[in-house]
């Protein structure tokens, strides 16, 4: 399994370096990703960032790391927007982005954006729809709900065959279809090793097992390592239970492997002056019980 870090939880963005540190850090340290979610009014939580710009930055510090958005919230950005930004920093990441994609919630920032939050599956449709035409062809013609283009060429072709690979977020019903539709992969948030298996199962029986097989499952889930305590209460049942040790948050991985998880992203709820000692630990004492 594949174990990225969320630089999300209660990062401070200051100048921008302490972030870039951690994510040198964690690319020292072997992890596989860093992730970054999508806001744009002041949530309290952490990074109220847009990720694509700050991952760009962190491209621009690392060699190695692939970059996940998680999730960018598609509605929010026109599609051909969406298609070129994503591909921009394909390039300047030699192809290390991976789109993690939503629908969005927060019905401020749909307000806030002129966009009807009644909306945003058809969007997200339309516009993932649309930014796979523009990454696929030159010129491109495409003729959705919210999105026309006649022989258009994107101003940045994706070094990625096919544009940058696209992992879906969300557990409904309709989320596991689009994934399917659009998706190189599913993301989920908090899945335990039942909920996986089940999403498999439910995503079979919408399309068959030959096409939900070729899907990356990744999802994201919340750590605190022993002896650091949690700025933000994580919620639901973090890894390893609520008094986690190495062998139970390995067992827990090992679970969501067995199940079919290929990657998880760690979201490390302390405070940002001991997410380096966080990362160590995961990496010196849980890491190498999966391997």
């Amino acid at each position: 399994m594949r174990l990225g870090v969320s630089l999300q939880p209660r990062w401070p963005l200051d100048d921008g370096a302490s972030v870039l540190r951690a994510a040198r850090h964690a690319e020292d340290l072997g992890f596989d990703h860093v992730a970054v979610g999508n806001r744009l009014l002041d949530s309290g939580f952490g990074l109220d960032t847009d990720p694509l710009v700050l991952l760009s930055a962190v491209a621009g510090a690392t060699t190695r790391l692939r970059l996940l958005t998680s999730v960018l919230v598609a509605p929010y950005y026109p599609a051909l927007v969406l298609a070129n930004q994503a591909a921009t920093l394909d390039v300047v990441s030699g192809g290390r982005l991976i789109l993690g994609v939503g629908t969005g919630w927060n019905p401020d920032e749909f307000h806030a954006v002129g966009v009807p939050a009644r909306e945003r599956g058809a969007r997200t449709d339309d516009h993932l729809a649309a930014a796979k035409a523009l990454w696929a062809r030159r010129p491109a013609d495409f003729d959705g709900p919210f999105t026309t283009l006649h022989a258009a060429h994107l101003g940045v072709p994706p070094v990625t065959a096919g544009g940058p690979p696209v992992w879906v977020g969300g557990h409904s019903d309709a989320a596991l279809r689009r994934a399917l539709r659009f998706g190189d992969g599913w993301y989920g948030t908090g899945a335990d090793a039942a909920e996986v298996t089940d999403v498999r199962r439910r995503m079979c029986d919408l399309a068959g097992a030959e096409s939900a097989g070729r899907l990356t499952l990744a999802s994201a889930a919340f750590l605190t390592p022993p002896g650091l305590p949690a700025v933000v209460p994580p919620p639901g049942r973090p890894l390893g239970g609520a008094a986690p040790t190495a062998a139970s948050v390995a067992d827990d991985l090992g679970r969501l492997a067995e199940a079919g998880l290929a990657a998880c992203t760690l979201w490390l709820p302390v405070a940002a002056e001991h997410v380096k000692k966080a990362m160590e630990w995961v990496a010196a004492e849980v890491a190498p019980r999966l391997a």
